[in-house]
């Protein structure tokens, strides 16, 4: 008896040496089969490895710090079974077991967002407090305290969940939630972009379950998840950022540096070393030490995080955060091995440039980035030149050559730079801009002259959690102004805006016209993937055609005060052979045979037959 008891302590002390084991399980029939494992504990690296059942050990690789072991084996032709690692230290020795799980039916052909798709854009701490028992965590340091404009306010993965039914309803098809996984920062740690454990969940969102959970209450409405991936950095609480794997895994000065943030210094055949190093390598802040791409193991364990999440949480897509920050060589590997492990999922990055030729540099395939031998393998990419036009265009009264609709018409004669136009994410605001209701003062008509070129242009449309309602907030009071908690989300609110009785008159008259364009959106093919054909502003009016072989839509946008006569004769080529249109925000029909009159700052969308 005393022998048995004295081989359990060993065990159980023995074991004790494994803290972590990163990624926590794998999944069999992947496509790419070596799979690097990460062993952290005390002294872990004055181990030998050995796995059982015949699955061949490729590399066990170290660093200078003993307490890391990174152990690669082949999955090929293994089945969903428990590995068992043995580590051996002269004599003594222990077992850990690792699962290997069976992998979702058609996995790697699972399909993501596209243009088809309607975004939402939501702040998960300021959308919905479904749990109020999560506010605050024993494991997290920062407590929930509403009062904070910067504080955490409760909103969790149970109040999205709540929700979806009000997210169907708006006629949204997929979900961005800014970052869920934990962000153990002391203050400021809503936003949730200075991550603290890349495989868990934050508590006071919920559990890894309740994530998966989500995904599957989706999956029933036919939703799409999009995670908010971020490759660029960590927050300095981040279990590896205390404990380093090597000096290398975080760009150093040695510590800190501050980016420079001047991105095109990425292209720049003439910038200096220096400059570019400060970009890539600085850190956006000193709470965010800067993850280095160039490093083979951070960006191995950066892949099989992502595809670790794609598999366990069954995503239909990543946005990555300041994706054109990053080690351009390394963040080019990490999105192809992910891209060549599922060929249909998208993935669009943030790439806050304010020049086509800049932003296309970024995108897969790019006739930009291919002068210089280069790249990126990223599907989509930000529209932010849209998001600039957006910003003041419907308060620019009096057209002239350069202000005025006539900004739309030369946005988009830019598309020849791009690879792939259709599959740009188009807004007019997110989490870090200005408002757009406070831009326009709570001006209707312009909320739905910017709501029809959403609807209704190429690309993937994106809409902001609130703007649907008419909620405002000004960047200039900082971004607790701009990320207020929507109304409803928490018991003791006065106002529900998710409910159609609890919403105010100025709410209603917004979200019915959101819901009105978004779901007539869902089934119209030809705004998804028809063509483009548009025509050069005159008096302010823009007027463009979307059209395919069976289907035509002609959109007219007036921005002036007064109402327009529109005569048609010079859009003859398209719609020649069309009589009527039906105007999808009015129900009204427009005989399109001679003009049309448009009211002062308004749109229409007509149905052409």
């Amino acid at each position: 008896m005393k022998h048995i008891f004295f081989f359990l302590l060993i065990s159980f002390s023995a074991l004790a040496q494994i803290e972590k084991v990163e990624p926590p399980f794998w999944y069999e029939g992947m496509t790419h089969s070596d799979l690097q494992i990460l062993f952290y504990g005390k002294n872990i690296a004055q181990n030998t490895v050995l796995v059982s059942n015949g699955v061949v050990i490729k590399s066990v690789q170290k660093t200078e710090n003993q307490n890391y072991l990174f152990v690669t084996i082949d999955t090929k032709n293994v089945t969903a079974q428990d590995l068992v690692f043995t580590f051996k230290n002269g004599k003594k020795s222990f077992t850990k077991k690792y699962p290997i799980k069976k992998r979702k039916t058609n996995s790697k052909e699972r399909k993501s967002f596209d243009s088809s798709d309607m975004v939402y854009l939501i702040m998960p701490d300021r959308f919905a407090n479904g749990n109020p028992n999560n506010d605050s965590t024993v494991d997290t340091q920062e407590k929930g305290d509403r009062k904070n404009p910067g504080g955490r306010h409760g909103g969790d993965i149970e109040g999205i969940v709540q929700n979806l039914d009000y997210l169907q309803s708006l006629g949204v098809t997929a979900l961005w939630s800014t970052p869920l996984c934990e962000d153990n920062d002391k203050v400021y740690s809503y936003h949730t972009y200075g991550q603290s454990d890349v495989y868990k969940i934050d508590s006071r969102y919920g559990t890894n379950e309740d994530y998966v959970r989500l995904s599957a209450e989706m999956k029933k409405r036919n939703l799409k998840l999009i995670m908010d991936y971020v490759t660029n950095h960590w927050g300095a609480e981040h279990w590896m950022f205390k404990d380093l794997p090597s000096y290398d895994w975080f760009h150093q000065f040695p510590g800190f540096a501050q980016s420079n943030y001047r991105m095109t210094t990425q292209f720049d055949s003439n910038a200096s070393e220096r400059d570019a190093k400060y970009c890539m390598d600085g850190w956006f802040v000193p709470s965010m030490p800067d993850l280095n791409q160039s490093n083979p193991l951070v960006v191995n364990y950066l892949v099989q995080n992502a595809i670790w999440w794609i598999e366990y949480a069954d995503l239909d897509g990543f946005r990555v955060d300041t994706y054109s920050y990053n080690d351009k060589e390394g963040i080019a590997k990490w999105t192809k091995a992910i891209t060549d492990e599922y060929p249909y999922f998208n993935i669009v990055g943030e790439v806050w440039m304010h020049n086509q030729a800049q932003i296309s540099y970024w995108q897969k395939d790019s006739p930009i980035s291919k002068i210089q031998s280069y790249n990126s393998y990223l599907p989509s990419v930000m529209d932010f030149t849209l998001h600039d036009v957006f910003g003041n265009v419907f308060n620019e009264d009096n057209a002239n050559w350069s202000d005025g609709m006539i900004k739309f018409y030369e946005n988009f004669t830019n598309d020849f730079l791009y690879a792939n136009p259709n599959n740009l994410l188009i807004f007019a605001e997110n989490h870090d801009t200005n408002r757009l209701n406070q831009i326009y003062k709570n001006d209707f008509k312009k909320y739905q002259m910017t709501l029809a070129i959403l609807a209704t242009m190429r690309g993937i449309p994106q809409l902001y959690a609130g703007s649907e309602i008419g909620m405002a907030g000004d960047k200039g009071k900082g971004d607790a102004d701009i990320r207020q908690d929507f109304p409803g989300g928490w018991k003791e609110d006065a106002n529900n805006a998710f409910s159609a009785s609890g919403r105010t008159e100025l709410q209603k008259q917004y979200f019915d016209v959101t819901a009105k364009l978004f779901n007539w959106r869902k089934n119209k093919a030809v705004i998804h993937s028809g063509k483009l054909k548009h025509y050069i502003p005159e008096n302010n009016v823009y007027v463009y055609f979307r059209y395919s072989d069976t289907e035509n839509v002609m959109v007219v946008i007036n921005n002036n005060k007064e109402k327009q006569i529109i005569k048609l004769d010079r859009f003859k080529e398209s719609i020649q052979y069309y009589k009527s249109g039906k105007d999808v925000l009015s129900g009204m029909t427009y005989d399109v045979t001679k003009e049309i009159t448009v009211d002062g700052k308004s749109a229409l969308i007509l149905e052409l037959n």
